[in-house]
This record gives C-alpha cells, sequence and structure tokens, in this order.
C-alpha cells in the first residue's frame, strides 16, 4: 500500500497487546497509549531532514547534526487523540499542538466538526495528524481536509490501529499523506467499530464507560 507504513517493531506489538485485553484498566490503558505513541512518532520521524552544526563540546569544538527546515505541530483529533500528544511531545518537546474536535455521528458515521485551533504557522509546519483508532477514515478525512484548507501541505497521519477501510479512505482522499499505523485489523462491524480492535479508545482513556 503505498504511502502506508504498519509497524513491526516488537515493543510496539506488545504494547497493542496489553491496550487490547479489556481487563486493562483507564491509568495502564492511557499510559500504554502515550509510550505507543512514542514508538510510533520514533519510527515516523525517521526521515527528518538533518544539517551539520559547529558547537563546543567541554573537549573542543567540533560538528554535530541538527534537525533541518520545517518546525513540527502535532493535532490530535478529539477527543481521543489527546492520549498521544504526551508521548509524542516526549521526543519532540519543541511541536506546536493544535486541536480538531471531530465526532462520529452514530447514525450516519459522518464526522461532524464542533472544534478546532491551531497553531498561527500551522502552514509553514511539518503536521502530524493523531487518533488512535482509524476505523470509517471520516474524522481522518475531513480533519486533514480542514488543515489542507487552511494552507498545511506537508501532511502526516498516525494511529495505533487501523481498518482496512480506513485505509482506503484516506488513500482515496489524500494520497499524498503518509499513514503509519500500529496494526492492522481485520474489519470494521455493522457499527463501524474495528475488529477485532480494542473498544472506544476515547472512553477507555478517560474512563467514562
Amino acid at each position: 500500500m503505498a504511502n502506508v507504513v504498519i509497524m513491526d517493531h516488537p515493543l510496539i506489538q506488545h504494547k497493542i497487546g496489553l491496550i487490547r485485553r479489556k481487563e486493562t484498566g483507564t491509568k495502564d490503558f492511557r499510559q500504554t497509549i502515550g509510550e505507543i505513541a512514542m514508538l510510533i512518532c520514533y519510527e515516523a520521524t525517521r526521515d527528518l531532514k538533518l544539517e551539520d552544526v559547529e558547537i563546543e563540546t567541554p573537549i573542543c569544538k567540533t560538528m554535530a547534526k541538527e534537525l533541518r527546515g520545517k518546525k513540527m505541530a502535532i493535532v490530535p483529533i478529539l477527543r481521543a487523540g489527546l492520549g498521544m500528544v504526551d508521548g509524542m511531545l516526549s521526543l519532540i518537546p519543541a511541536a506546536r499542538v493544535g486541536h480538531i474536535g471531530l465526532y462520529r455521528d452514530p447514525d450516519t458515521l459522518k464526522p461532524v466538526e464542533y472544534y478546532c485551533k491551531l497553531p498561527a504557522d500551522c502552514a509553514e509546519r511539518e503536521v502530524f495528524v493523531v487518533d488512535p483508532m482509524l476505523a470509517t477514515g471520516g474524522s481522518s478525512v475531513a480533519a486533514i481536509r480542514m488543515l489542507k484548507e487552511k494552507g498545511c501541505r506537508n501532511i502526516h497521519f498516525m494511529c495505533i490501529i487501523a481498518a482496512p477501510e480506513g485505509i482506503e479512505a484516506m488513500q482515496e482522499e489524500h494520497p499524498d499523506v503518509d499513514i503509519y499505523v500500529g496494526a492492522l485489523d481485520e474489519k470494521l462491524n455493522d457499527h463501524g467499530y474495528i475488529v477485532p480492535g480494542l473498544g472506544d479508545a476515547g472512553d477507555r482513556i478517560f474512563g467514562t464507560k
């Protein structure tokens, strides 16, 4: 699949197994979501460009590597995407954080926008849109469309678990966006939930069900 990277790192796969378990409590679920996000972020930023800079160590001057080019922004899709932000900021603490609020209409399964707040210079940044679950793809497609309408062009999408239907929708609507996936599951059920999945990520992160 073009522009789709499915993680095969043993630690990522192990931790996804932990959050799939129905007996995993809110505290452990939330913590592990952050750890998985950090590990996926590590892989997703592998191709960031570097430049040589001169520094001075306690011993002498030398050349070191430094990130070059565009600054970064993390844009979680509310509310479940918030669970991935801290893990990513532990690797890229200088990143700005925007928020896009979308919810899925339970009857139509279509996304409904209710909030959008982005860094003022978001269009100049390399943007990582994050949501633990890529199910129908409706929310992710809509969020990325919103970003493009605001001038963002260098966009990546990160999720922990995806369904084939969501991948297909993203590739059809946004073939220019790289997609980083922790695990690709079997399908969606009649209610639009990923199978085998892990249930409602937002409820499990925040303990609301």
